[in-house]
């Protein structure tokens, strides 16, 4: 049985990954922290807090003392670590709260885990303790790639071109940096954009979902043909799940479904569910009656073509032929499929996501 602290676990990757490692591992003790700032929300983790196997604590991961005490008092031997602020658009505007959570707090949780894992225990002259410190990160930290440049691997120079990318970047280094140096057993996986279940609504695909039902304008940066390799939430989590199993500390492999996409492509189909749904399912026009699809209109009719943001990539692609060949780990989930989910899990969680938009 693992124990396992799960950071960043209220957000939307994070709170996928609890629910599916709890369903998966009944037996293994899970501990979440959580800042719960705008992006986090408590709600996603409500119905696990009956499980004795289960704890959330509200805190940040910057405290280090608070990561050392959670360590020690839970005997945690894994840890996830999701936490970061991730909008690129919040780091243009206000950079401080990235460096500070994504490199600072990194930094925080590496050191506590160090003291308890590696150096209390040779104070003792005993050897570290058995564990593991995955860290999530992202494919923003290898900058952008022509149309006819090959997808990044494992080997592709970082060039981040963002705030975001950039402390993520660094964050990869220091983890890197202390399996390296201090011999802390790490790995460390990138992946390509999510979508899913618990999207907070400031993305691309909840933003558009909920502007249509609102029958307001869904903004596209500049010509929309901004190419993204786009991952089901669940592949990621399994695929993390194998590397927490199978993968070798010190390593790190690249997550992505082999699915690139323009954004105006991905808008198109979503519109295209979205007015499916509208046109099979008649309670949907009660509920929303302000939806262009409830009067039989088109949602595409409602995106607009915004000026671009600055230092936008314009092309992100996984080459995860490393995990599929030494883990034998393949992302399941079609695009087609993966979508039709997520549209039928926002409108089955109303309430979920309207508390959301009244706190953006």
């Amino acid at each position: 049985m693992a124990s396992l602290l799960v950071t960043g676990g209220a957000g939307f990757i994070g709170a996928n990954f609890v629910h599916y490692w709890l369903a998966q591992h009944p037996d293994d003790t899970l501990v979440v922290l959580d800042a719960l700032t705008y992006a986090g929300n408590r709600e996603n983790l409500a119905e696990l807090d009956a499980r004795q196997n289960f704890t959330f604590v509200h805190g940040n991961i910057t405290n280090t003392d608070k990561v050392i005490a959670l360590l020690r008092q839970h005997r945690i031997d894994t840890i996830v670590h999701f936490a970061a602020e991730s909008h690129v658009d919040r780091s243009i505007q206000g950079p401080d709260t990235f460096i500070q959570t994504n490199i600072t707090g990194t930094y925080s949780l590496l050191k506590a885990a160090r003291q308890v894992w590696i150096e209390a225990p040779a104070l003792q002259n005993k050897p570290a303790l058995p564990h593991r410190f995955h860290h999530v990160s992202t494919d923003e930290v290898f900058g952008s790639l022509q149309a006819d440049q090959p997808a990044f691997t494992e080997n592709t120079a970082y060039a981040p071109n963002s705030p975001y990318s950039a402390s993520k970047a660094a964050a990869d280094h220091l983890v890197r940096a202390f399996n390296q140096t201090y011999g802390l057993a790490t790995t460390l996986s990138r992946c390509s954009n999510n979508y899913g279940p618990y999207h907070y609504p400031e993305k691309l695909i909840p933003l558009a979902l909920t502007h249509i039902l609102h029958d307001k304008t869904i903004p596209v940066f500049g010509d929309g043909r901004q190419i993204r390799d786009w991952l089901y939430v669940l592949d990621h989590i399994r695929a993390i799940e194998t590397i927490l199993l199978r993968g070798k500390a010190g390593d790190t492999w690249n997550i992505g479904a082999r699915c690139e996409l323009t954004n105006i492509q991905v808008l198109h189909t979503l519109c295209r569910v979205m007015d499916e749904a509208f046109a099979t399912q008649p309670q949907l026009r009660q509920r929303f009656p302000l939806a262009r699809a409830a009067r039989a209109g088109q949602s595409t009719s409602l995106i607009r073509h915004v000026q671009d943001r600055p230092g936008h990539d314009r092309r992100y692609a996984i080459d995860p032929a490393k995990i599929e060949r030494e883990l034998d780990f393949v992302a399941h989930e079609p695009f087609d499929s993966g979508i039709v989910k997520t549209v039928a899990w926002f409108l089955d969680n109303e309430s979920w996501w309207r508390t959301a938009l009244s706190q953006t």
